[in-house]
Formats: C-alpha cells, sequence, structure tokens
C-alpha cells in the first residue's frame, strides 16, 4: 500500500540521533532576552499544552522569553519504593505567533513499562493537535513492543523510531525520549537568557572552594563537597550560569539547625544575582527547617526542592536536599 510522504518510517538504526540542541539555535547575540520566569501562561497554545501536565501535578513556568519566541518548562518529580526522585521533564518552544515550533519529552526513570514519556506527550500534544496524542501512543508502544520482542542486540544498535504527520516531525529513542520539531513554523533565535537571577561560574569558583567544594573550572562544571557527600553542578552558556544543582543536607536537633547553609556556602549563596539571593536562600532555608520539598516561582526564579527526610522526632529532623535553581536552555538537559 503506497501511504506518501506520511508513510511510517518506523524503528530504524541511526547513528545521528536529532541533534540536541539543534545546530545554531543558540549561536546568537541578545535578542531582547528576558530570564524572569513567570507561571505558564492558562489561556493560549501555551495553555493548552501545560494543562493537563498542571491538572497532573506538573509544575509548569514560562522560563525565559526573547524577540523570536518564548520557552517553557514542565517538571514532575517521580518518586520510587526507595524514596528517590526521579525528574520527568517536558519542554516546549513557541514562536511569537504562539505556535508551537518545538517539543521534548524525557524522563531519567530506567522504568518505561508505565510509558511515562508518551502518557505525559500524547496528553500535551492532543490538547494543540487533536489528531496526535494516540499516534504517539502507538509508535511509542511499537518500539517498546519491537524492542523487547529482540532477544539479542549488539552494542552498537540506536535504536530509534522515526515518523511524521501534517504538524511535525517525531523521533523517540530510550535515552533522548521523545523529540518533535514543528514542520510549519520554527524559532530562528531561540532564548537563552539567565541574567536576572544567576552570575558566572567563574565569579562563583572561589567561594565554592571556601566551602569545601572540590572545584576546577574550567573546564569543570560538576564539583564536590566530600565532608558532605555534596555536590554542586552548572548548565552554562559560556561562563554564564543558567541553572545550578546543588545537595545539602540539614540536622534539626532540639528545633535548631546545626548544619548551617554557610558552612558549604560561607559568602552565601553568590551564584545567584543580588536581586534574587535573598529570598531564594529563604526559600531553601524554609525547606530546610520543615524537611519538605518545593517546586515553584521565587522572586523571578524557579527553585525545585527534593526533600529526602531520614529519622524526624518531634523537635529533631534528618534529611537531605537536592535543589535546582533556575531552568536549562530548551534541548539541554
Amino acid at each position: 500500500m503506497f501511504l506518501g510522504p506520511l508513510a511510517l518510517t518506523g524503528c530504524t538504526r541511526s547513528d545521528e540521533p536529532p541533534s540536541l540542541p539543534p545546530v545554531g539555535v543558540y549561536e546568537h547575540d541578545a535578542a531582547g532576552e528576558n530570564s524572569q520566569a513567570e507561571p505558564a501562561p492558562t489561556d493560549g497554545t501555551a495553555g493548552a499544552l501545560t494543562r493537563p501536565l498542571r491538572e497532573a501535578g506538573w509544575f509548569c513556568a514560562q522560563v525565559r522569553a526573547n524577540a523570536d519566541g518564548r520557552a517553557l518548562w514542565c517538571r514532575i518529580g517521580q518518586r520510587d519504593e526507595a524514596d528517590t526522585v526521579y525528574p520527568q521533564v517536558a519542554q516546549f518552544l513557541l514562536d511569537r505567533d504562539d505556535r508551537l515550533a518545538w517539543a521534548w519529552f524525557w524522563s531519567t526513570q530506567a522504568k518505561h513499562e508505565d510509558d511515562q514519556v508518551g502518557a505525559a506527550a500524547a496528553q500535551a500534544l492532543t490538547a494543540s493537535w487533536p489528531d496526535t496524542g494516540d499516534r504517539v501512543r502507538q509508535e511509542i508502544d511499537d518500539f517498546h513492543r519491537d524492542l523487547q520482542a529482540r532477544t539479542t542486540r549488539r552494542s552498537d544498535d540506536i535504536r530509534r523510531a522515526g515518523w511524521r504527520d501534517t504538524h511535525a516531525d517525531y523521533s523517540y529513542d530510550r535515552l533522548n525520549g521523545l523529540v518533535v520539531t514543528a514542520r510549519d513554523t520554527s524559532v530562528r533565535r531561540w532564548p537563552f537568557g539567565s541574567e536576572h537571577y544567576a552570575t558566572t561560574m567563574s565569579s562563583a569558583v572561589e567561594d565554592l572552594l571556601a566551602g569545601g567544594y572540590n572545584c576546577f573550572y574550567p573546564p569543570q562544571q560538576d564539583c564536590n563537597r566530600p565532608q558532605s557527600n555534596g555536590y554542586f553542578r552548572v548548565h552554562l552558556r559560556g561562563d554564564q550560569i543558567v541553572s545550578a544543582q546543588f545537595g545539602i543536607g540539614s540536622l534539626i536537633e532540639s528545633g535548631r539547625q546545626r548544619h548551617l547553609l554557610s558552612q558549604e556556602f560561607p559568602h552565601g549563596l553568590t551564584f545567584l544575582t543580588e536581586a534574587v539571593r535573598r529570598p531564594v536562600t529563604e526559600r531553601i532555608e524554609q525547606s530546610r527547617r520543615s524537611g519538605t520539598g518545593f517546586a515553584g516561582i521565587v522572586a523571578g526564579t524557579v527553585v525545585i526542592i527534593d526533600a529526602r527526610r531520614g529519622a524526624v522526632n518531634e523537635d529533631d529532623l534528618v534529611a537531605y536536599f537536592d535543589i535546582q535553581i533556575g531552568a536549562p536552555l530548551a534541548a539541554t538537559w
């Protein structure tokens, strides 16, 4: 049967999965960059895309914009039996006319039985392109069914499903999740701003070293603190910090914090700008006192706090926190 240009390309072996990010989209000068995060719009295309995710408990925000488009970032933390959090993320890029130009759905969860990526993508894309969801589910289900049926596989056999419809080109694999590229619109200059909330890595290294981190920058962007099993890692554009993640514990004894933030950041969170440093720090300290997580916007800055609580008594608390400040650029991890 002849199916024309919309034919299913199916599961194909490819040594060249789609480039993340697409080539050249961040190779431009600032174009009216706005890095102040705000809640995801509830109307228009942005509202349609994020509504099913928000209703399912996801946190969604418009994380940056410029003269050509705007980037949305959605995230939910899935916990396993050991209380380990596996983030699941959806990213959307809209053009200046409020049309979906690009999307990416992925999860760090190793198990795929529940098809988290396919479920999230089908719900979000159907809201914008009503005839898309069933096809997305079918293609991803077929991919995993075929993968499980293969009893032998070469280690270099990279499996990928690719298909297209009237709206977009789609590419799916287990490493990168689902990448969606619209066929009738694009954004030439993707937003990259982060100056509202973040400083540069070169200006932050000295304070990290003072706090006990092993940090050799450049080129190292992943620093460790052996004394507390802590870590600090960043996503960068040049020297500019785009997002930062770090782990820190909390020890409350008789109602008092025994593990002060200053033990690891003796001069405070100097990788943040002065405009947001105090309110973001206060939000982190609130979670460290209560042992609770958080996902939201503080002073125009995305703040994600995943809490793992240990022993909890009336006035005592032991917990560890994985903290993210800012969202990475679209199409980056």
